[in-house]
């Protein structure tokens, strides 16, 4: 009996972690789509004002607290909100302006890596040389992405993937700066302020760019890729997210960044007739391998049932 409960277990942990990988895998080729529609800043800052009442509305009624108490609570939350939502997520719209959904992808999934290099940097955590190859290796599969072209340094494509490669820069730092500043105010609560005070930056960007709510085209399409930005990859996504972090922890939720890439490739050819070129696959398997090197400790540790299935803290997706 407690060996099918194991393994009802696992199935439902499996499907939940595909139901995750394909809601924000396919939310790269949203935000492409949308972006024909929408000015970058006020895009995202739409789709996360709408989704941090949601997510709030969701903590007031699930949890115990849900507002930040304290300096280290609003310090946290504000951390949150202008790295891992705003900067990250302004850089990576106007990114994707210039390249493809898969491509973005496919750069983002070094997050984890760039994570584990700024934790050692910053947190002075431990990084040994094979993680430093690690570490290389995710950078030259970015490399093998962008196929920079000597003759043409300034092509909109190259110029694309440094945006991406930056908001991913920023979603790390962002995540190893909230590290030291773990509280006990609950996930949802959490993630619903980094979510508002993050849109609240990104308005502001908007404003500064000169972005303007009039030349915002409501077509069926923009409505679709809002909403399913909002709350399907957006609010479900995150609900999934917290379920799965409470069951496997941190290290596994780290691979739904490997499977994104597969999934906007896949959506991207199906929705929008992209063709992921070779060097796109040969750049994502070179970052994967760069990651195993990285978090190989960690992934041995859990093959191996060394460590515990749950985890503390607050993480956040990028997506």
């Amino acid at each position: 009996m407690s060996i099918r409960t194991r393994s009802d277990t696992s199935n439902w942990n499996a499907l939940l972690f595909i139901a995750l990988s394909c809601f924000w895998g396919t939310s790269f080729v949203a935000i492409e789509a949308g972006l024909e529609y929408f000015p970058p800043l006020l895009f995202a800052g739409i789709r996360y004002g709408i989704a941090g009442l949601a997510i709030l509305s969701y903590a007031v009624a699930t949890t115990d607290r849900w507002h930040p108490s304290g300096r280290d609570e609003w310090l946290s939350a504000a951390v949150a909100g202008v790295f891992i939502i705003a900067a990250y997520h302004a850089l990576l719209y106007i990114g994707e302006m210039y390249v493809s959904a898969s491509v973005a992808a496919v750069v983002v999934s070094l997050a984890p890596v760039l994570t584990a290099v700024f934790a050692a940097g910053i947190l002075g955590q431990p990084l040994d040389k094979i993680a430093g190859v690690g570490f290389l290796l995710g950078i030259v599969g970015v490399v093998i992405v962008a196929n920079p072209d000597p003759a043409n340094l300034l092509s909109t494509n190259l110029l694309g993937i440094v945006l991406v490669l930056l908001s991913t820069a920023s979603f790390a730092i962002g995540g190893v700066l909230t590290e030291p500043l773990r509280t006990s105010l609950p996930a949802e609560s959490m993630q619903a302020w980094a979510m508002l005070i993050g849109a609240g930056v990104l308005f502001v960007g908007a404003v500064a760019r000169g972005e303007s709510p009039a030349t915002i085209e409501w077509t069926s399409t923009a409505i679709i890729s809002l909403m399913y930005l909002t709350f399907v990859s957006g609010v479900v996504g995150f609900l999934i997210y917290f379920a799965l972090h409470e069951r496997v922890g941190a290290t596994e939720i780290n691979l739904v960044s490997y499977l994104e890439p597969v999934v906007a490739s896949l959506a991207g050819w199906v929705l929008l007739g992209h063709v992921v070129s070779s060097t796109t696959l040969v750049g994502f398997v070179t970052v994967f391998i760069g990651f195993a090197l990285v978090k190989r400790h960690a992934i041995r540790a859990r093959i191996l049932g060394d460590v515990p299935t749950t985890a503390t803290g607050h993480s956040y997706d990028a997506d």
